[in-house]
């Protein structure tokens, strides 16, 4: 890891409730442009979504998205290396902010426990990811950088233990309310659903579905939108958290990143197969995909998200989290406790607002294969859901055997960058098939 020192804040930014708030919230510009959730062509919605079945690659034969289209990712690519160093930037600035908050004797306890809370909360949604695209990895907690540079990977297992260690600590330091009356920075319900998605993750059934219906309960605040078009809209009723554009007028990254308004797609489509496997009546088709023909040829966009260009006042903030998918982590929770009916009552939730007939699922098995399929069309183009989905369900070999030429068994983990390896020898050893 390069030492990143030089991003960091110094100790006296801490002793101001200003300077102190503006070092936190840079955290969110870090996530927003460049750290996994990034609606940009660098995060995770667009790479993970080329390595699974829902974009296909138009791009430049140089752009190294290609390699993760293709399956042909190596330990030396641009783009590891890439996600890598500016997740672990991130992780170093928040641990370099927990420091600072916790020596912070000026600031009042109230605004001291909300900036840690939200800090640890960055930090945990960061290392989420890292664990899941790379498997075992280091999880630093200090500035140290001599520490850091010798530090060793851990368990999968221990990896979650700490992340969620983050979580409940910062659940108990945040509340309620959203700290500004935009739902752009994190407080109690945020975490929740960050520890729904973990304990789903884990197999922690009980736990999943209790953190995903402390969100869905709790009706006051987060509903349903009816409406599509208003789902991804800044002022959604169903955003748990979202990423504010960086200047006034800029919306969503991922506008610019999906949308395309000439043939050929200059970057990526929507793979024809997601498409055409959408129920016809399915009104997430009409309003979440969009379409452009040359004539004798169409091509599919994610239309999710409808702005590209400034549009004076902002529309539309990148959600990071939002009531859909805890209404699909119930569901799936739920299933594994048994609870069919309970399960079926939290897809149609999600079906009825599609504008489909209840699901005629009624076993175990066939509620557990309609809950990947409403995933992979509810989530689609957002944050790699579908790639992280067909990895853990254990259908990746299945899915993506008969359509990527190159994929491996041992795909189902990104290589850890070469470099890092050469630097320290004790992120050894390489994951499997690198």
């Amino acid at each position: 890891m390069d030492d990143p020192s030089e991003q960091i804040p110094h100790e006296e930014v801490f002793t101001d409730e200003a300077t102190a708030t503006a070092a936190v919230t840079a955290l969110y510009g870090r996530l927003r442009d460049e750290v996994m959730v990034s609606g940009s062509n660098t995060g995770m919605g667009v790479l993970m979504g080329l390595y699974a079945d829902e974009l296909d690659f138009y791009g430049m034969p140089w752009d190294t998205s290609q390699t993760f289209y293709f399956h042909q990712v190596l330990p030396a690519d641009s783009a590891v290396q890439r996600i890598w160093d500016n997740a672990y930037s991130l992780i170093y600035m928040c641990n370099a902010a927990l420091e600072g908050l916790t020596n912070a004797e000026q600031l009042p306890v109230e605004l001291n426990q909300q900036l840690k809370g939200e800090t640890l909360f960055i930090r945990a949604l960061v290392n989420f990811y890292l664990v899941n695209l790379f498997g075992e990895i280091p999880y630093p907690q200090t500035t140290n950088y001599q520490l850091n540079t010798q530090i060793e990977k851990i368990s999968i297992a221990m990896v979650y233990d700490t992340l969620l260690d983050d979580l409940n600590q910062s659940k108990l330091l945040l509340g309620e309310n959203y700290p500004t009356r935009e739902r752009t920075r994190a407080n109690t319900w945020a975490v929740s659903a960050l520890l729904a998605r973990v304990y789903l993750y884990m197999g922690h059934w009980q736990e999943a579905q209790t953190e995903s219906s402390r969100i869905i309960d709790h009706s006051s605040l987060f509903n349903l939108e009816m409406d599509l078009n208003k789902v991804f809209l800044k002022e959604s009723s169903s955003a748990i958290l979202q990423l504010k554009p960086q200047t006034q007028g800029s919306n969503a990254l991922e506008g610019s990143t999906y949308i395309f308004v000439s043939t050929p797609p200059p970057f990526v489509a929507l793979s024809n197969t997601l498409v055409a496997s959408m129920d016809p009546n399915d009104l997430r088709r009409t309003n979440w995909v969009g379409e452009i023909s040359d004539g004798s040829q169409t091509w599919y966009f994610a239309n999710k998200y409808k702005q590209f260009l400034n549009t004076g006042s902002s529309m539309e903030y990148s959600i990071v989290f939002r009531l859909g998918e805890q209404y699909l982590i119930r569901a799936e929770a739920r299933n594994n406790l048994n609870n069919t009916l309970g399960a079926q009552q939290d897809l149609n939730a999600i079906r009825l607002r599609a504008g489909l007939d209840n699901t005629q699922a009624n076993t175990s098995e066939q509620l557990k294969q309609e809950i990947l399929k409403e995933r992979r069309f509810e989530l689609f183009a957002e944050h790699g859901h579908r790639w992280f989905d067909i990895r853990r369900f254990g259908v990746a070999d299945q899915i993506l055997a008969p359509i990527k030429t190159g994929w491996q068994t041992t795909d189902v983990l990104l290589p850890i960058p070469e470099t890092e390896l050469l630097l320290n020898p004790n992120l050894e050893p390489q994951n499997p098939g690198y």
